[in-house]
């Protein structure tokens, strides 16, 4: 199976190459320009221009086969629009002009004659008279307003004229780049001008979000478009896309509302700098800690235990297991443990065995401390297993 895969992307990998080098060569076919053509500079082109232009006024004058030749015309022009040996060409066609000058060897057609035109009338009057009106004498004066079409004379007039324009143009772009440079100055300050007015000045670049949200919205924009072409071929898979991608988006929105569900049951703290005034994480829990000992050594047990609670709800708190807030109650603090969380147990011994002991007015005693510094050095360390074991041999 793995050897028919490897087969596979291999014959897939060889088809694209082949693609890709047939793409290229039509490319590189398509940007040779074929046919009768030349490779001339911008000088040569704009000798032939000159040349092509009396060619034009000697046809017109004489308007012979000989004088009218379209072989007159030579060969097209590539013509490189720049000095450097890459620079880019561009052909020009002549075919145009070899047409009209195979046309300009005839005479122009007489026009229509006076007396035809004075009989017009009269045939307009016998089809009012025989035919009914019907919106056909409507056509035949739309057809008498139109303009003429221009004679062979005036067809290479223009020709001269389009040809003089062409020289103009090649003497600009012989001139050299210091006229095309103050054209674009010019430009220049000519868009910038129309920028500063008043319906452009709010005008701001694009941000890396919005393109981001433009290159997402074509993207969909095309999942889409692809979708609509599959259902026209095969409806069942269009629709197992459009199911599927609802699907997805609810499974989506399904997790992302758990997921919020469950940051705010166990209440998950904000990041912040600090803790918040009077919390227990305020203090350090070590300095909790130094505390009961200097309280156990002098014998006062019941404040003893008193800070080892706290020492062990300043470091779980610390731990960002709850948001910091001196004025809960244990019973609150216990509540903010999640069910499965490993800390929950230990944490209800050691509240049980402080209310009992600070609330319930319980004489405490030196084995009380050291069960509940045991069990309070289990949920510091992280060790929650050690803790509630030690709790429950003390409690037997």
């Amino acid at each position: 199976m793995r050897a028919r895969a490897q087969f596979a992307a291999v014959v897939l990998a060889a088809l694209l190459c082949a693609s890709a080098a047939c793409n290229a060569a039509d490319a590189t076919t398509a940007a040779q320009p074929t046919g009768n053509w030349r490779e001339t500079t911008l000088a040569e082109y704009r000798q032939h221009l000159v040349e092509l232009n009396g060619i034009v006024g000697a046809c017109a004058m004489a308007r012979d086969a000989k004088s009218c030749d379209p072989a007159l015309v030579g060969r097209d022009d590539h013509v490189a629009l720049g000095n450097a040996p890459n620079a880019e060409r561009r052909l020009v066609r002549y075919n145009w002009l070899r047409a009209l000058l195979l046309k300009a060897q005839l005479k122009d057609e007489v026009p229509e004659k006076a007396h035809d035109k004075g009989n017009a009338p009269n045939k307009n009057q016998d089809k009012t008279q025989t035919e009914p009106a019907d919106g056909t004498e409507q056509s035949s004066a739309e057809e008498t307003t139109r303009p003429p079409k221009p004679t062979t004379s005036q067809l290479l007039q223009a020709a001269e004229t389009r040809l003089t324009q062409d020289i103009a143009q090649a003497d600009a772009m012989t001139a050299g780049p210091a006229v095309v440079t103050a054209e674009h100055a010019n430009e220049r300050s000519t868009m910038k001008q129309v920028l500063a007015g008043r319906d452009f000045r709010n005008l701001q670049t694009s941000t890396a979000r919005d393109t981001m949200l433009e290159k997402l919205s074509a993207w969909l924009n095309l999942l889409w478009k692809n979708a609509a072409k599959l259902q026209a071929r095969a409806a069942w898979v269009g629709r197992v896309i459009v199911w599927g991608f609802i699907l997805a988006v609810c499974v989506g929105l399904a997790w992302g509302l758990l997921q919020l569900e469950r940051r705010w049951r166990i209440r998950l703290v904000p990041e912040s700098d600090g803790p918040a005034a009077g919390a227990a994480s305020a203090r350090d829990w070590q300095l909790w800690l130094a505390d009961a000992r200097r309280a156990a050594a002098a014998g006062q047990w019941r404040e003893a235990i008193h800070f080892v609670y706290w020492a062990t709800i300043s470091r779980l708190e610390s731990k960002r297991l709850w948001p910091a807030d001196r004025a809960r109650t244990p019973r609150e603090y216990l509540a903010l443990v999640a069910a499965e969380d490993p800390h929950k147990a230990g944490l209800a011994t050691l509240t049980g065995s402080f209310e009992r002991t600070w609330y319930g007015g319980r004489v405490a005693g030196q084995g009380d401390f050291h069960k509940v510094e045991e069990l309070a050095d289990g949920l510091i360390s992280g060790n929650s297993a050690t803790g509630t074991g030690a709790t429950r041999g003390g409690a037997q």
